[in-house]
């Protein structure tokens, strides 16, 4: 349509859509000071005219035309313009009013609840790994954003804290409302030490909470442990699932380091694993001797997927690992629901070690339990020769275990 078939102002939205380019840029009059501009490459937009503080007059623009993100149409470029013209203070100047109106819209936004969390969970991510920080993040978006996300941090009462979480509480997720108060709390620490806060709407609510499950990584007690790993090593499901469930018991690792490894973090010909900081909880490389019989293990492995990257690759996308229950779910198959996790062999391996008189330190660097301070500072081959003499005797061990020839006697 061309501008000089205009009939009536203000301009329907099918004439406004309609309008053709020239080979120069030009203003149609919509009525009050709004004019409709279209660009010669076919773009349009809202511009508004105004009188500045100084008597002359200029064009702002106050959007583009459209149903889109950003974008204006017909009706709400007029109402936009009324607004501005209305809270204009008699001789002052639009476009101050207009930035100021922009700036108080930042503010707002950069005050809500979501903004403040994501801020914390970006400062937090770096010291975590990949994993806990996307359940972190998960877990905000599911429960916490759809009700404060949009609601300004500093005006959401501890009343409305304490309804929510017990409502979340009600549903049967303790330990996932345990977690998600102590995020939120976390996220509220931030604001007070940034000056953007003076309390904390969550201090003290977990005295009226139901208390988090002690986390209980099951394990049998150790009669019961050479029929496990007899089970294990007979699973019948999956080739690969037999040979994790097996390393996981001798590797003292845990669940989502051994899942989630890659072929390229294992020097076999050294007999070591290489962990990289990013996989480990605490960002620090750890080094894991291997033994004879996890050497075995690994290359029987290598030849069922060693054509991925990962070792234990998904079924339906390779370049992702196994479902994070896939330990779990073996041990379930094989009888052992809540009563053996692979977490667990952890604790086993701990407390065999400890009782047969290995040095507490080797059994803590082994399991990479380091701590904060001067003393945290971490040497990825710690205690290595020793930790690859102490895991050889524990595969070892584990053979006559699932053997059923062993005599206990302590080391001294």
């Amino acid at each position: 349509m061309k501008r000089d078939q205009i009939k009536r102002r203000p301009m329907a939205d099918t004439v406004l859509a309609s309008l053709e380019p020239e080979a120069k840029e030009y203003r149609e009059p919509d009525g009050d000071n709004l004019y409709f501009r279209v660009k010669p490459n076919g773009t349009k937009s809202w511009q508004l005219r105004y009188k500045k503080a100084s008597g002359a007059w200029s064009f702002m623009g106050i959007g583009g035309y459209g149903n889109g993100a950003h974008q204006l149409t017909g009706e709400q470029a007029r109402r936009k313009a009324r607004e501005l013209r209305e809270s204009t203070a008699q001789g002052g100047d639009v476009m101050l009013t207009k930035r100021a109106k922009k700036a108080a819209e930042l503010e707002a936004a950069n005050s809500t609840f979501e903004h403040l969390a994501r801020e914390w969970h970006a400062l937090k991510s770096k010291t975590w790994t990949e994993g806990t920080a996307t359940r972190t993040i998960g877990a905000l978006e599911k429960h916490v954003f759809p009700v404060f996300g949009r609601r300004s941090f500093a005006e959401i009462l501890p009343k409305e804290w304490m309804d929510f979480l017990l409502a979340m509480e009600k549903t049967g997720i303790v330990e996932q409302t345990s977690r998600v108060r102590g995020m939120c709390k976390e996220v509220y620490d931030l604001a007070r030490v940034t000056g953007r806060a003076t309390h904390n709407p969550l201090e003290g609510l977990s005295k009226y909470l139901l208390k988090k499950p002690v986390e209980n990584y099951a394990h049998v007690p150790a009669d019961e442990l050479p029929a496990l790993l007899r089970a294990m090593r007979s699973y019948p499901h999956a080739s690969d699932l037999r040979i994790g469930l097996q390393l996981l018991s001798m590797l003292a690792c845990r669940t989502s380091e051994l899942r989630e490894a890659s072929w390229t973090e294992f020097d076999l010909n050294a007999g070591l694993w290489l962990i990289p900081a990013q996989r480990m909880k605490r960002r620090r490389e750890h080094l894991v001797p291997l033994s004879r019989q996890a050497l075995e293990l690994l290359k029987e492995l290598q030849h069922i997927t060693g054509g991925y990257p990962l070792l234990f690759p998904g079924r339906g996308d390779a370049s992702k690992p196994r479902s994070n229950t896939a330990f779990l779910m073996a041990l379930r198959r094989l009888g052992y629901e809540g009563r053996q996790t692979g977490h667990g062999f952890r604790h086993l391996a701990s407390t065999i070690l400890n009782e047969h008189g290995f040095d507490s330190q080797h059994v803590e660097a082994q399991l990479s339990h380091v701590k904060d301070g001067v003393r945290g500072v971490y040497d990825k081959s710690t205690y290595l020769e020793q930790r690859k003499t102490m895991m050889q005797w524990y595969a070892d061990h584990l053979d006559k275990l699932a053997a059923g020839n062993v005599v206990e006697l302590k080391r001294a």
